[in-house]
Order: C-alpha cells, then structure tokens, then sequence
C-alpha cells in the first residue's frame, strides 16, 4: 500500500511537470494568449459618476459577472434638515413611501416587487434618507422605475397618514426599550443640545401626533431636490444604462430653488450651521434596570476630516470586549485585559461617528459592578490619555488590520457596497476605492494616532448619557478631570 502510495505521489508529480513545460512552451510560442501563473487577475471594477444638467448624480460600480444588481436614491437630508415642530417628518415620509402613488395602489407595489422576486426597503438617519431595491438585472429598469415613482408621485393620503402615526408610536415604543438606542439618543441631545444634530430620528410623540400632511409635502419640495439625490447601483447594471434609466425617471426633478421654496422648511445645512459640541451630561437612573449604560463621547471628526481613518485606528486600539464573549480574556486591547482581570463592566464598545460637519467619538460602557462604576470610568479615560503620550507599533498595527478588515469584509454583496458608494457620494462627492481605503490606512503610524490623541482626547471637553443603575457615577467634574494627567 505504501509503495502505491508513493507511486501514485511520483506520476502526480511528474504529469504537474509536463503540465508547467507545456505552459512554458505556449508562452514562447504564442506570447499574449496566456498569462503567468503569479499574475493577480483584476476584473477592473470601479465608481463610475456622472451628473445631470438639473444635478441629479448618478454612482455606480459594474460587476460584469453579478446575476444581481442594487439600485437606490440616496437624498442628502433626514432628520438634521428639520425645524423643531416638524421633527420626525423624514422618517415619518419613508413610512408613508409604500402606501401607494399615483400610478400604483399599495397592493399594486407590493405585487410588482413580489413578482420580481425584489426586495424594496428604506431607512432615515440623521443627515440621509435612503430607498434601496434589490433585483435580477433584467428587472433593474422597473424597479428605478418604481424608486422614482414612490419618490416623486406619493400619494400621502390623509387615510394613510392617520394610520401611520399609530405604527410609528409603537415603534417608538420599542425603540424606548433598546438601551444603547436611548443612550445615543441622549448622547446627541446633550453634547449637540438646541441644534439639529442633536433631534431624534423619529421626533418626539407630540410632533408624531402632528405632523400634517403640509408639513410631508413642504419637507419633500424642499429636500426631495435633484440636487440633493444620487442614484446608486451596483452588480450586474452597466453605468451607461443607469445613466439612462435616471434621465428617463429623474430628468425633470427640479433643482433646488431658495427664491421659491424659502417658506418651504428648513433647508438644513448651511455654512453657519456647523453644530458647536457642549461638554455636558444627562443622566436618567431607573433602579428598576439591572445594569449602568454609559457613553462618553468628545467631539469627533466629519467624513471629509483628515484625521477619519486615524480616528477609526484610534477607536480599534482602545477596541470592544464583551465578557460573554469565548475569547474574551485574550483581546489585545489594554483595556480589556485590565477590565477583565479586575471584572469592571460586562462589556464596552468604542465608536467613531462621523457627520458631514463634526462627529463624536468615545465609549459605551455596560455593568453590573455597580459599586466600581468611578473605577470603570476612571480607568478607560485613563486609557484615552495614555494614548497622547504612549503608542506602541504593534497596537497600532494591530488595530490597522483588524479596522482594514472591518471595513473590506463589510463589502460583501451588492447591497453593502451600494451604502458603500451612496454614502461617500453623498457626505464626500467621490467614493474611495477598497484599495484606497487600505492605502490611507496603512499609511497611519502611532505617531499620527499620538498627535490626534493630543489634539482630540488630551484636557478635552466630554459628553456623558448615562441610563439606569448610576447612583454610583461620580459628578461631572470628578469625570471631566479624568481626561488629562499630571506626568511629571
């Protein structure tokens, strides 16, 4: 058996020799026809753009071999382009989207993408809205067709609109039982208090129960414009197709008129409207609650700040760590093996929120230690202060790799990379490539994070939401002292 076994092994060996010979003598004898076997195959995909005499945008991204393509307007206002009465009109608009248009009743939609075998969805945030539709390349140019429809041809009937405000108070409802929501709510509402950035997505129940359907049609006029819009696709759609299909659909979208919509409602983002971060706290203690949830953020970095990536680096470095997690006491973030080792918190997540003007960036902590709250805290900003003055390589190459990786595994399908394009296209005006993503990253040193850590962490201003079991989180000066230390 042995000796068949290496026989076998040998005439492998020798038939993958002739078959490397044969390669070679092809290659002399037709140069051109084949490629070396060393040489990476790059199928050339890139973001197209093109932009439209009214100013709509077109973005896309051609994968010739995808059987699938997502195609979707992403409209560069949601609930920042608000005033205080009205807030809750853009998440209130993508409810009311699928409830039919002109052209199409609701059961008409619904069994347009039923039998396409489509997947149609919509969400707000705070400064995009966004309607996206996933389908076979053949069905692309019907389902631009119903995105386009739904934009410009709802019906927002008061029927539907009275129904509505029920659904959505319920799942305001729900919303109010997701802790890290409540907290990041107030999050903003403390450390962007009395500006837009710092309203709800969903608005308050009084403004639900209010909003007319003046308010809707107002909020679209003004925001649903071509300037603000960008058609997306990516998978199996050619861009010259796309191209077509927007001119068709979207051509006579009107652009933006200030004479003409002046009274129309809030704009949203102008050159003085860049929101002013204020060092402050809220806190909601609820004893009824099992455990203290606290975000602790600083003025962060927009989209378009040179410091994104170093910010996004600096966030891996103090990292995540849940202790429910198997690997939990073998993170290479120093502060989850010192909260680990002395069982501080059930778990912390580090975050880097970007907007198109400023961001926050910090930590949400959760425990159940409710006697060591003060060491809890005491300790991670005592981590964010190390960082202005100790940064070692190998953290911070750490940290490239695991945020590189975040960032290009996240483009997987489609759909992923069409939020990709539609939300650099919108808050940048170009999309960076994966490879220019890696790029950018690579090129970050622990110098670099050291100097942001010294221009944005260092003696600076904090916002604190705290909610639940916090009778033993110490005053805001007690916190606020933490953030810098005496290093003589």
């Amino acid at each position: 058996m042995a000796s068949r076994s290496l026989a076998l092994r040998l005439n492998q060996g020798i038939r993958a020799q002739r078959a490397i010979q044969s390669v070679k003598n092809n290659a002399a004898t037709k140069p051109g026809l084949i490629r070396s076997l060393a040489t990476p195959v790059h199928n050339g995909s890139s973001t197209e753009s093109t932009t439209l005499t009214n100013g709509f945008t077109i973005a896309s991204e051609h994968s010739p071999y995808a059987q699938t393509s997502t195609v979707g307007v992403w409209i560069d206002a949601g609930s920042r382009a608000e005033t205080d009465k009205t807030n809750g009109t853009a998440h209130f608009l993508e409810h009311l989207a699928f409830k039919g248009t002109q052209k199409r009743s609701q059961s008409q939609l619904e069994l347009e993408i039923e039998n396409m075998g489509a997947h149609l969805n919509a969400y707000t945030s705070r400064e995009n809205t966004v309607y996206y539709a996933k389908a076979f390349n053949n069905d692309v140019p019907a389902t631009v067709d119903i995105l386009a429809d739904i934009l410009q041809n709802s019906k927002l009937e008061n029927s539907a609109i009275e129904r509505e405000r029920d659904v959505i108070l319920r799942e305001q409802e729900e919303v109010d039982k997701q802790l890290e929501e409540v907290v990041f709510d107030h999050l903003h509402a403390t450390a962007f208090q009395g500006q837009p950035l710092g309203r709800t997505i969903l608005g308050p129940k009084e403004n639900i129960q209010s909003i007319s359907r003046d308010d809707l049609t107002n909020y679209i006029k003004t925001n649903y414009t071509a300037d603000r819009m960008v058609l997306v696709g990516a998978g199996g759609i050619p861009h010259a197709e796309l191209v077509k299909l927007a001119e068709q659909y979207f051509g006579n979208l009107p652009a933006y008129n200030p004479n003409a919509q002046a009274t129309a409602g809030n704009r949203g983002l102008t050159a003085s409207s860049t929101p002013d971060f204020v060092g402050s706290e809220v806190r909601i203690r609820d004893d009824t609650l099992p455990t203290a949830n606290i975000a602790i953020a600083v003025e962060g970095v927009s989209w378009k700040d040179d410091d994104y990536f170093t910010a996004l680096v600096t966030q891996a470095i103090v990292g995540n760590w849940d202790r429910a997690m198997g690997n939990s006491p073998y993170l290479g973030s120093r502060l989850s093996t010192f909260i680990h080792e002395n069982k501080l918190a059930n778990s912390f997540m580090s975050f880097s929120t970007s907007y198109s003007d400023t961001g926050l960036w910090g930590i949400y902590l959760i425990t159940d230690n409710l006697t060591r709250i003060d060491d809890l805290v005491h300790f991670t900003l005592r981590e964010w202060s190390r960082l202005s003055f100790q940064v070692t390589e190998a953290e911070t190459e750490r940290a490239k790799s695991q945020l590189k990786a975040s960032i290009l595994l996240s483009l997987d399908g489609t759909t992923s990379v069409a939020e990709d394009i539609g939300r650099q296209i919108i808050t940048t005006g170009r999309r960076l490539d994966p490879q220019e993503v890696e790029r950018a990253v690579g090129q970050i040193t622990e110098k670099d994070v050291q100097a942001f850590a010294q221009r944005r962490l260092w003696d600076r201003d904090i916002a604190i939401s705290a909610v639940g079991r916090i009778e033993g989180l110490l005053d805001y000066a007690r916190i606020r002292n933490d953030m810098s230390r005496n290093l003589s």
